[in-house]
């Protein structure tokens, strides 16, 4: 089923069905597989540039030869603009630790510097920028959640099942936390505390006709 907020189309997924991440399982594997890199909004590749400097230190010697040579973004086989791969499979901004988990270099730098000094803030209209700075793409911020902009100029939001999550739902099912709940801060960093509101509402209308 789709619920429509505002300019959005919301599949009831979201609302129903339950995730957490389970990172002392998956180790970052989101990070590291697939045949493409992260969802890139064609603002982002700018942002990435402007922090570079902040992240660069986490990188491997490999992934900054990358980006000098691929700069911060490039187009894969479908046309999407998406972060460019190490290794053929491996984010350039990713990092693994010596017990082999994965972590992103970017928001690394962010939970470092920055999370503890100021209070959760919807991003700059139009900039994908806040008063804390860039955590990460979006795209990976909001994962399990796929946006994607239709011919209409609405956007849909869908919730993607990829195999490589399947401790989280099996975690999140344990938990009982809703896909959104889980995702709270960067589902109102991008589409603001309205709109979150509004996926409450549609979620107590659900309970109420299971």
């Amino acid at each position: 089923m789709i619920i429509r907020i505002k300019d959005c189309l919301v599949s009831s997924e979201i609302l129903t069905e339950c995730f957490s991440c389970d990172f002392l399982r998956c180790k970052g594997c989101c990070c590291v597989i697939g045949d493409s890199g992260a969802p890139l909004d064609e603002r982002e590749p700018a942002l990435l540039e402007k922090e570079f400097e902040n992240y660069k230190k986490y990188l491997p010697v490999v992934s900054l030869q990358s980006i000098k040579e691929e700069e911060f973004s490039v187009i894969d086989g479908d046309g999407d603009l998406v972060t460019p791969l190490v290794n053929k499979h491996e984010c350039v901004y990713s990092f693994t630790d010596e017990n082999g988990y994965t972590f992103c270099a970017v928001e690394k730098y962010w939970t470092e510097n920055y999370l503890n000094k100021a209070a959760l803030h919807s991003c700059e209209a139009g900039t994908f920028y806040n008063p804390i700075g860039f955590r990460k793409p979006i795209s990976c911020w909001l994962y399990p959640i796929r946006v994607s902009r239709l011919s209409n100029g609405l956007y849909a939001l869908n919730l993607s099942r990829e195999h490589l999550c399947r401790e989280a739902f099996d975690k999140g099912a344990k938990e009982k936390v809703p896909v959104f709940k889980f995702l709270r801060e960067p589902l109102i960093y991008r589409f603001g505390e309205d709109f979150y509101s509004s996926l409450e509402v549609a979620s107590i209308s659900f309970k109420a006709r299971s």
